[in-house]
């Protein structure tokens, strides 16, 4: 994809914003602008169209922009400015590999502290993702509702902190949104492994809860390693 082409993206999402929009609004809009992966990795962000879509000064702008570096969305590049950040292909998979120990930990705690109301929302994340597999979008919905049901299991931990670090892992892989680049079949054997989590978590089963989730991590991590390297959205090695 050309690069004219994802700044257009970028600055359509952008339209209409109010004028003098401040620095946490700025921050928000171009985080969440990011995550939808709608302005794939490489995509460059310029600072002057951006500034005036919301109507400030570069300032504001490079603020937000310095920290979405910091939470890994975003690189710069001297002299190369500013643009949607890029992993090589096997700091990709380091990331699944990091949320995966995340991941266990949350759920071996909150197996234990689950309660009625965190399992109505796990019930409820799961019925999303039943229909969102249905979805002719390219696998766009099914992406989305995986990780509200991921979530849904997960926040019954309550740790703060670690949920925040899993979030922060995750939403690194966000902008290739890597369920997009899988099969219907391949998402068919996710599913099916969602659904044994979800019972093994109803049954506060914690071994059998973590055996199906090592399997279902197993099974990503060897789907996400099969996204074609010539995508243009990886760095290269």
């Amino acid at each position: 994809m050309s690069g004219p082409r994802r700044r257009s993206v970028l600055l359509a999402r952008l339209a209409d914003r109010p004028a003098g929009s401040p620095h946490t609004v700025i921050l928000d809009e171009l985080r969440g602008i990011i995550l939808h992966g709608e302005v794939p990795p490489g995509s460059a962000i310029p600072v002057d169209a951006v500034a005036a879509a919301f109507g400030v000064s570069r300032i504001p702008v490079r603020e937000a922009l310095m920290t979405l570096i910091g939470e890994g969305l975003v690189d710069h590049r001297p002299n190369g400015g500013y643009r949607v950040a890029m992993m090589t292909a096997r700091e990709f998979g380091e990331i699944y590999l990091v949320r995966e120990a995340l991941e266990s930990a949350a759920l071996r705690a909150a197996v234990t502290g689950a309660t009625s109301d965190d399992d109505r929302q796990a019930r409820a994340a799961l019925r999303a993702l039943d229909g969102a597999i249905e979805t002719a979008d390219g696998g766009a919905a099914y992406h989305r509702e995986s990780r509200r049901f991921h979530l849904a299991l997960i926040g019954a931990c309550r740790m703060r902190r670690l949920l925040h670090m899993l979030e922060a892992a995750w939403n690194m892989t966000e902008p290739l949104r890597p369920m997009s680049h899988l099969t219907s079949a391949d998402r068919e054997l996710l599913h099916s492994d969602h659904a044994g989590m979800l019972a093994a978590f109803l049954r506060r089963d914690e071994q059998g809860l973590a055996q199906v989730s090592a399997v279902h991590h197993h099974r990503l991590q060897g789907f996400v390693s099969g996204i074609p390297r010539n995508t243009g959205l990886f760095a290269e090695g």
